[in-house]
């Protein structure tokens, strides 16, 4: 038995313990995927998939309840993984090891899994649980959402027969969510040439760790050190005054987790090592200054490591740095009509220098098309003036928000009735599908709601109990308010 059976409500916490359990990162959910359709069959629910993997499951309506308005729960089946450095973990074979820290569930090195985990798991459990009561009930678990959305991309019409969607997949309690960003995938390319490394050079490995990372969307206002930027500016200050020979750059796994390390691999001018050393230990300490909020475990390590080959020449290396030097990062603008809330930004997620090219790939979120239309051509002036080539792809649209929801009125309502209080309406810098599921469904209502989750896409991900069991209560008591037809 998993230590999350003390937890209340047991069949959602029970639940999302065997989803821990079943390794499921973007593009590896197919284990979570069969699991589950086995599950629904052996319940006797109607179950099935479509052509891109998406799940749905049917449950009748609660008897006296079918005249209700029929309600789609939808959650998405993979979680993003990231880890620790120092944690062995395969993501794609070994399960997530959830643990209670007071009032918090976490895992041990990696990410939790509670994005969008937790929703998935209270989806099933209302599926499960004799004891909620609803109308006609469909559940849509969808493909890859963490890496570009698959599933709800290839959501066709015609097979949710729902009147009414609620997306899980918010990490806020007390807000109710009835809009997104939509987004878009950047990369420039950049060609490079190397040459050999001369005699006399000192071959090291500059790391840039200890940051916290977290969703691109969700944190990207908060400040949060950008590992990749980091090191660009160190580079950008030193690689020509010390001689630095670039063999290598990577950092970030994805485009859409704020990366929390990167690491250059470089040649250094013998008589020159002592020099960096010093200019490495002065720019951690200017780090530590600026970033003493938000970043308490910056650290920029230099370590000697073994020849690795030919580096960049200087025109590559120079055209590299300031490339990536230059490249914005983080809030662009803020919305006008939403107070509080991110319209543009980006992140720059993955950076790897290749045996011929460089590769910086960058995620934009906009609320407006407009905004996402102006930081691609940004970056594409960029990547023009620098000598690489940009391309832009994997575009999905913002959800727009409608005050006029009758969902949303009524999620409102009930939330009060429950707790005492009015939650909050608001619009999240961040890609809910709800945007692309409207183009298939384009006259279904819909909202989002979830359990309050802190640092997603990072392994500080965090789930808050008592939020559980307050998202709980809301769904539940949602689905018995939900209108007849």
């Amino acid at each position: 038995m998993s230590e999350l059976s003390q937890l209340s409500p047991q069949p959602l916490w029970d639940i999302f313990a065997k989803v821990c359990s079943i390794p499921h990162p973007s593009y590896h959910e197919e284990a979570l995927a069969q699991y589950i359709l086995g599950w629904a069959k052996e319940q006797g629910f109607w179950a099935e998939r479509d052509e891109v993997g998406n799940i749905l499951i049917r449950k009748p309506a609660t008897a006296g309840l079918e005249n209700l308005k029929p309600v789609a729960l939808q959650a998405h089946l993979d979680m993003v993984p990231q880890k620790n450095n120092d944690t062995v973990h395969d993501f794609t074979k070994d399960p997530i090891q959830p643990w209670i820290d007071g009032e918090w569930v976490k895992a041990r090195g990696t990410t939790l899994g509670a994005d969008n985990g937790i929703g998935l798991s209270s989806a099933l459990a209302v599926l499960a649980d004799k004891n909620v009561e609803h109308g006609p009930l469909e559940v849509l678990l969808t493909m890859t959402e963490e890496t570009g959305m698959a599933g709800a991309f290839g959501l066709q019409p015609n097979w949710l027969q729902a009147d009414i969607l609620i997306n899980t997949d918010s990490e806020e309690e007390g807000e109710i969510y009835m809009g997104c960003a939509g987004g878009i995938d950047f990369t420039a390319t950049l060609p490079i040439d190397r040459e050999a490394v001369p005699e006399g050079f000192a071959h090291i490995q500059l790391s840039l760790k200890g940051l916290k990372g977290g969703h691109s969307g969700c944190d990207i206002h908060v400040g949060l050190g950008n590992a990749n930027k980091l090191l660009a500016r160190f580079l950008f200050t030193q690689a020509k005054a010390l001689d630095l020979r670039l063999v290598d750059f990577t950092g970030g796994t994805l485009r859409n987790a704020i990366p929390r390390e990167a690491t250059a691999t470089l040649a250094v001018p013998a008589d020159k090592l002592d020099a960096l050393k010093s200019q490495a230990l002065h720019y951690l300490e200017t780090l530590k200054s600026e970033l003493a909020l938000k970043e308490k475990n910056v650290n920029l390590v230099v370590e000697n490591v073994a020849a690795s080959g030919p580096a960049l020449t200087a025109a590559s290396r120079d055209a590299f740095i300031a490339l990536l030097n230059s490249t914005p990062n983080g809030v662009i603008r803020n919305s006008d009509v939403v107070k509080g809330v991110v319209e543009t930004s980006l992140n720059v997620g993955v950076v790897a220098i290749r045996e011929n090219e460089a590769v910086i790939n960058s995620l934009i979120r906009s609320l407006i098309d407009s905004g996402k239309e102006y930081v691609v051509e940004t970056l594409t002036a960029l990547a023009e003036l620098a000598g690489a080539t940009a391309r832009a792809k994997g575009s999905y649209p913002g959800w727009q928000p409608d005050a006029t929801s009758p969902v949303m009125a009524l999620v409102g309502e009930t939330y009060k009735k429950l707790f005492g209080r009015t939650p909050n309406i608001q619009v999240i810098h961040a890609g809910l599908e709800c945007g692309l599921f409207k183009k298939p469904y384009p006259d279904m209502d819909m909202v989002s709601i979830g359990p309050t989750i802190t640092g997603p896409h990072s392994p500080d991900e965090q789930v808050h109990i008592a939020s559980v069991g307050l998202y709980w209560q809301l769904l539940t008591a949602l689905l018995k308010a939900i209108p007849t037809k």
